[in-house]
């Protein structure tokens, strides 16, 4: 499991990034997200996260919320 920040988020487009403590920015999406209902982030706020592979080779997390 990594930690990080996250820098920013659009809710609009359901997508944006957390600067992990290695300080590489990753994309995250928000089917991403774990929970149920709407899926969003703060900027600024603390994430714990995992990276995996995803389409395109863009990479996608898994967040607890």
């Amino acid at each position: 499991m990594l930690k990080g920040t996250v820098k920013w988020f659009n809710n609009e487009k359901g997508f944006g990034f957390i600067t992990g403590e290695d300080m590489v920015d990753y994309f995250v999406h928000f089917s991403g997200i774990a929970g149920e209902g709407f899926k969003t982030l703060e900027e600024g706020e603390a994430v714990t996260f995992e990276v995996s592979e995803g389409k395109k080779d863009l990479w996608q997390r898994k967040l607890p919320k």
